[in-house]
């Protein structure tokens, strides 16, 4: 049989109190009353029926993302969570992470999760400024993040995430750094810290909106990752700063080329399979679809052409050298089927080549899209 990854589990609630202008999520403004006890009725339902894809596999994490997660009462939260345990095995140490808006927290809602065995939380603060907040469309106050934080270290649930923007309209070097010393001081075990970008089908991207230059951008950069470095954060991804222990479980399955089952509207998977071939899944975007039962839009085997951009595109993102052989252990390919364009890569500068692996040069960081280009195979 072919080795077999780890295991994830992705699950999306694709509801929000109001879309944020830069959001291109598959995410829904609540406009009426939801059933959400339907939606998550339904999301079994998801997972059942991918179950034959994985037989009796360990879960190693899950991932409660949105939207808008704890927007979903602690009764269908509860069906949910003890719904899956009764489908799946999970490992001894699973780590389960929930999304959570500081807006809509609470004691009663975090007193659950911390009860029903959730243990990784991600707040999604992206600024302590009140006017940035504001112009990114968020529903919270700085306010709201720290009386989050509070309730979560009282719940000791410590391993917890804050999410941070930079470069947002208007921001000064000072005000992004302002952030970043705020997050730091509230001492959370992971900051995800990534720049702001416009996304198509935005309402960012119908405005003329004011971001700062590459000058700015590069100088906040430069000096919120020595900062964090400081602060005793380690980078191990392209945007994600960790303490020691602390790394995202889950994220470093994907960036792993690992495989995940993806259900609820718009969720995606990826399975290996026994015979060694990878399944991709992907489940219909819209909630009125899904909620009549049509769960899967689309699915197909990923071809031996593909696997290698497909499994750069993810390993990439990591600080850390490429082992030569978890390729081959990774993908199923050999060595020899990439040679010629790893050489070009070599070549151009882009990647060091040791005996043992393949590290990206700092010129292979800052064009990292066309040193992603050579492994697309006709």
């Amino acid at each position: 049989m072919y080795y077999l990854p780890p295991l994830s589990l992705y699950i999306h609630i694709p509801w929000c109190i109001k879309k944020c202008y830069y959001c291109d999520f598959n995410s829904h403004e609540l406009t009426k009353q939801v059933s959400y006890i339907d939606y998550i009725n339904h999301l079994l339902l998801d997972l059942k029926n991918d179950f034959y894809l994985i037989s009796n596999r360990e879960i190693y994490t899950i991932f409660i993302g949105g939207g808008t997660p704890n927007l979903i009462d602690i009764n269908s939260m509860d069906i949910l969570i003890n719904g899956i345990r009764k489908i799946l095995n999970f490992s001894e140490n699973i780590e389960i992470t929930i999304e959570i808006n500081p807006g809509i927290t609470n004691d009663n809602i975090l007193s659950f999760y911390k009860n029903v065995g959730i243990n990784r939380i991600s707040i999604g603060a992206q600024s302590f400024n009140i006017n940035h907040l504001k112009s990114l469309g968020r529903i919270h106050n700085p306010k709201d993040i720290k009386n989050t934080i509070e309730l979560v270290k009282k719940f000791e649930l410590n391993n917890f995430n804050i999410d941070l923007m930079y470069g947002l309209p208007n921001q000064s070097i000072k005000e992004a750094i302002n952030d970043l010393y705020q997050t730091i001081s509230l001492n959370p075990s992971h900051i995800s810290w990534y720049q702001l970008t416009i996304e198509p089908n935005t309402f960012f991207s119908s405005q003329c909106i004011d971001l700062p230059n590459e000058k700015i951008l590069l100088s906040i950069f430069q000096k919120g990752h020595s900062l964090l470095r400081k602060a005793g954060y380690q980078q191990y991804e392209i945007s994600n700063y960790s303490k020691p222990n602390y790394f995202c479980k889950h994220n470093l399955n994907y960036w792993y080329f690992g495989d995940y089952i993806g259900i609820g509207c718009g969720a995606h998977g990826k399975i290996t399979q026994p015979d060694g071939q990878t399944l991709r899944t992907i489940k219909n975007r819209h909630p009125k679809k899904f909620m009549k039962g049509l769960y899967l839009s689309r699915k197909y085997f990923i071809s031996e052409n593909d696997k290698p951009f497909e499994y750069f595109i993810n390993r990439f993102r990591l600080t850390s050298a490429v082992c030569r052989k978890e390729f081959e252990f990774s993908t199923g390919l050999k060595e020899n089927f990439i040679r010629a364009h790893m050489d070009i890569a070599i070549e151009k500068g882009y990647i060091f080549e040791t005996k043992e692996n393949w590290q990206l040069s700092k010129k292979g960081k800052l064009f990292l899209n066309d040193l992603l280009e050579l492994f697309i195979i006709d």
